[in-house]
């Protein structure tokens, strides 16, 4: 009983210490203008379009009016699906609320989220973009400046709304992808790896077209012993259609076409040849039919072979030519541009002086070529919104990925950037640890999508798993990843109120949690081969839970080479 008791104080004062550091993000969050406010649209803030929709940039409210704002959570607060949703206090309230009495400071808001948001007393170590902090004092009851459209005030670090559920933000992004797939082309069948089935593979002949053997040995006709007809025999692609009296025997080669009226194969081990009577005679019982592939066997003409949506592997290749195929229709590999933000990020050699090593570059390209796409190679563009903005209006990329600066620090340029460009923003925060602060937005005038991934190594990872690799499955016409579940070996904690993905490795019939998986290491997931997917408030030994697979999880060794 006792440690039941401890067990549920400390999960109180883990509560209680969030539901603090989360007030104080709150305060923190109410600081000045970003340089680039978003445009307004027609004055309605707080209030989100539906996907699809765009904003005429350059539209602003009239001059002395002040937008509603909507009720919004604090920044780092999440809400359990389906909960009631608390409302931080807005821009110009006088009655905001104050921090709890005890609450200690919050720690330094970083590009990644707040730095107690997603980490843990261990898990300190320098983030990817993180700058600094602290901005000047700035008074809420004193701010001229109207909220501007897509959801959110013109401060980075303004209220934003409750973040999106991890289910459903990760079907939004496949739905997403789903409504502009890329055309189909025709592909020769030397270019088609990888690719995706736009149009269903079906038979254009049977298979096999014509009666082949399947062993070395002799073709009979009749009861036995056999007469042994002279001659070199039947081989592959050289038979002849002549009809085999009955009984007699001919040599035959594995593939070979059968003649007319022929009862079986004889293997060559199950033959005895006397030379000298020139007669053949089995060692075993004959069954008419033996060792003979029948044509149809495999399929007829007109069958359907491979259905849209198949990838296009080595063996959907062999079987495709073998149905007479030279090429196949097949949707393009989405094109995907990445952009990695950050002046403290180093491209060689050791960390130094404050900058650490760009670990999302090298990552997340041949990561995206594994799931099908087509990655240029990523861009450094450091801490510039101007070179960002120049990025994004420029690219002709399907899907752009942008790690870093997705939160709220003064060189965090993703959404003022995003609402610079007139960006329809569709998901501005996920409730999962790590990588909360991933968001989706669509460029405007039919542009791509954007999915920006936090600066932390582990949570740019949940990212990529929650919102980039289900709208790559949707614009390439991948069929949706099989869900299953597994037994976790262990007690699994978690968030008392996002769901948490946690690096994990199969042992027999169940799944071993493995350790390192704070949002900026990669120990973890780097001997990891799936996620578990654990609830809010975590799981006990034995609770099953949902596993993404990694992509190299089942890998075949041509993989990488056929992706790259």
């Amino acid at each position: 009983m006792t440690s039941h008791r401890g067990d549920a104080r400390a999960a109180e004062e883990r509560a209680a210490e969030e539901r603090a550091v989360e007030q104080a993000l709150a305060l923190v969050a109410r600081r000045p203008q970003a340089p680039y406010p978003p445009p307004d649209r027609s004055g309605e803030a707080g209030k989100r379009t539906e996907p699809g929709t765009r904003t005429e940039p350059g539209v602003h409210p009239e001059p002395g009016t002040h937008p509603e704002p909507g009720k919004r959570t604090g920044p780092g607060t999440h809400t359990a699906p389906g909960a009631p949703t608390s409302s931080a206090p807005a821009q110009g309230d006088p009655g905001a609320e104050a921090p709890e009495p005890g609450c200690r400071p919050p720690g330094p808001v970083s590009r990644n989220g707040s730095a107690s948001a997603d980490a843990g007393p261990a898990d300190t170590a320098p983030v990817h973009g993180t700058g600094p902090t602290h901005g000047p004092t700035h008074d809420p009851t004193h701010d001229p400046t109207p909220a501007p459209a897509h959801g959110r005030s013109a401060s980075p670090h303004a209220h934003r709304p409750r973040a999106a559920a991890w289910d459903g933000a990760r079907a939004l992004a496949e739905r997403l992808g789903r409504t502009a797939p890329l055309a189909a082309h025709r592909l020769p069948l030397d270019r088609a790896l990888g690719h995706v089935l736009a149009e269903a593979v079906v038979a254009l002949t049977d298979l096999p077209s014509f009666d082949t053997s399947a062993m070395d040995g002799w073709v009979v006709a009749g009861p036995g012993p056999w007469t042994v007809r002279e001659g070199e025999g039947l081989l592959a692609g050289r038979g002849s259609s002549e009809p085999l009296p009955d009984g007699h025997a001919l040599r035959i080669a594995t593939g070979a076409r059968l003649p007319a009226d022929a009862t079986a194969v004889i293997r060559s081990e199950h033959a005895h040849c006397d030379e000298a009577k020139g007669l053949l005679h089995a060692t075993r019982d004959v069954v008419p039919g033996q060792d003979i592939r029948p044509r149809g066997q495999e399929c007829r003409s007109g069958d359907e072979l491979l259905p849209v949506g198949t990838v296009v592997t080595p063996p959907v290749l062999g079987l495709a030519a073998a149905a007479g195929y030279d090429a196949l229709v097949a949707v393009p590999r989405p094109r995907v541009d990445v952009f990695v933000l950050g002046d403290e990020l180093l491209t060689a050699g050791l960390p130094r002086e404050g900058l650490i090593r760009d670990a999302l570059g090298p990552m997340l390209a041949p990561w995206l070529r594994s799931l099908g796409a087509e990655v240029a190679e990523p861009r450094r563009l450091g801490d510039d919104a101007d070179a960002l903005r120049e990025a994004l209006v420029t690219s002709d990329a399907d899907l752009i990925l942008t790690t870093g600066g997705t939160a709220a620090g003064p060189v965090d340029h993703v959404h003022p950037v995003l609402a610079r460009i007139g960006a329809e923003l569709l998901i501005d925060g996920v409730a999962v640890r790590p990588g909360h602060p991933m968001l989706l937005a669509q460029l405007p005038d039919g542009g791509p999508c954007l999915v920006g991934l936090p600066g932390n190594p582990l949570a740019a990872v949940s990212g990529l798993l929650t919102l980039a690799e289900p709208l790559l499955r949707g614009i390439a016409g991948r069929p949706a990843q099989d869900r299953y579940r597994a037994p976790v070996h262990e007690e699994v904690h978690a968030h008392p109120h996002d769901t948490r993905l946690i690096p994990v490795v199969h042992r027999d019939d169940s799944v071993v949690p493995l350790h390192y998986n704070g949002p900026a290491m990669l120990r973890g997931i780097a001997a990891a081969d799936g996620l578990a997917v654990v609830p809010p408030g975590g799981v006990r030994s034995g609770t099953e839970v949902e596993i993404l697979d990694l992509p190299w999880a089942s890998a075949s060794p041509w993989t990488e080479g056929c992706f790259t």
